[in-house]
């Protein structure tokens, strides 16, 4: 089991060239199968876990992702990124008592948004949005210097897709120091070209939720250094169950469960991971 500095040194190094898929398991079984297929790095996602507890996106208290973060942290031998949505606080102090929270998980990465949650002004203002960056940097290098932190753009996501706008606050928050730079929502190579080049030479993460078309090595050719999926995962996960569970309610058949995979499948890759895990 490699260390938390392992970790943290492995995914520093996953972006200083080429292009990662960094998926977005929701518990400690998924991020399991994940780190068997081959990936190099995980990340949370806040709305796949959070729906799974009951809760809407976002809704759910700081100390119940904290504690999700830091189970995934333990499942995994791969670096873990923290989807820490807009640090748990509005003031940069308060984002800064978050971000020593988090760091103290085992994270690698983490992000902050700059979105605020209220519909009428979606966005905090650029300057006090870079305060709360500024806020997270410094409790990381107070704490763990290597762990990456991800300043995130959420223009496209609460209705402004302005792509200059966007690219202002990429970096403003570069030079706050993020060390990676995501934008959420962008759609077409163009957008994410622009933004690539325009935040060069910082590593950009896109975020692949719907089959738009481009590939993995679509996003490489276009200078992106990291793809994650966000809540895609858990929501395949979840239209699959939507689905099987009202095809018995509505209509009394079982045809939801056609080409399933075996419990046994399941139970053998589980007990194999076990005993791997075990020293």
């Amino acid at each position: 089991m490699p260390s938390i500095a392992d970790k943290r040194r492995a995914f520093r190094k996953l972006h200083e060239s080429g292009c990662f898929v960094i998926p977005n398991p929701w518990d400690v079984g998924t991020a399991r199968y994940l780190q068997h297929l081959g990936f190099k790095a995980l990340a949370t996602p806040s709305g796949g876990y959070a729906i799974s507890q009951g809760y809407a996106d976002r809704a759910e208290p700081r100390e119940l992702m904290l504690a999700h973060i830091a189970e995934l942290v333990a499942a995994s031998d791969l670096p873990v990124n923290a989807d820490f949505e807009s640090g748990y606080a509005q003031d940069p102090a308060g984002v800064g008592e978050s971000v020593r929270l988090c760091v103290e998980t085992g994270v690698a990465g983490l992000s902050i948004e700059d979105s605020t949650g209220d519909k009428t002004k979606p966005l905090y203002d650029l300057d006090h949005a870079v305060a709360r960056l500024r806020a997270a940097r410094a409790a990381i290098d107070k704490a763990a210097s290597d762990v990456i932190l991800v300043g995130r753009a959420e223009c496209f996501l609460v209705g402004r897709p302005d792509l200059d706008e966007t690219i202002r606050r990429l970096r403003a928050y570069a030079d706050a120091g993020a060390d990676c730079l995501y934008a959420p929502g962008l759609k077409t190579r163009e957008q994410i070209a622009a933004v690539v080049q325009a935040v060069a030479p910082k590593p950009v993460n896109v975020l692949m939720s719907k089959p738009d078309g481009l590939t993995v090595q679509d996003l490489g050719e276009l200078g992106v250094r990291r793809i994650s999926v966000g809540s895609a995962l858990a929501r395949a996960a979840w239209t699959a169950f939507q689905r099987a569970a009202r095809g018995i309610a509505e209509t009394g058949k079982f045809d939801g469960f056609a080409d399933t995979v075996a419990l046994s499948e399941l139970n053998s890759f589980f007990r194999d991971d076990r005993k791997r895990r075990e020293p």
